[in-house]
């Protein structure tokens, strides 16, 4: 079914979807919660350090980038997880992919951090 919805409507039916998204990785995704906390202290010490704007916009783009990730490995494992609980190897292999991403998310907000915390100490 077409969505004819145009302007600002749309733009205000989409940021009420994706609202409601994030309520939902939320409520149901422990992972989500831990990462959104994480984020949150990580921007607010972003902010507080005495680092100039493009340091400040990698330390805290690094930090959303991993928040990102994590909400479509979510949304992977909702539509696997609607399909079946039953094991089927394609649905453990987009899982663990999902997974996957969200670990090198992480390493490389870690190895952003420790990079540009390194050079600002030196």
């Amino acid at each position: 079914m077409a969505n004819n919805t145009t302007g600002l409507t749309r733009i205000i039916k989409a940021a009420g979807y994706s609202w409601k998204g994030y309520r939902a990785a939320w409520k149901n995704e422990a992972a989500f919660r831990q990462e959104a906390v994480a984020a949150v202290v990580a921007i607010a010490i972003a902010c507080w350090l005495d680092v100039d704007a493009i340091t400040r916009v990698l330390l805290i783009g690094s930090v959303l980038l991993v928040m990102i990730v994590e909400i479509l490995n979510s949304a992977i494992e909702a539509v696997v997880d609607r399909i079946g609980p039953e094991f089927h190897e394609l649905s453990g292999r987009a899982k663990d992919m999902g997974s996957g991403a969200v670990l090198l998310s992480i390493i490389t907000a870690l190895i952003t951090w420790g990079t540009l915390l390194w050079q600002h100490l030196r």
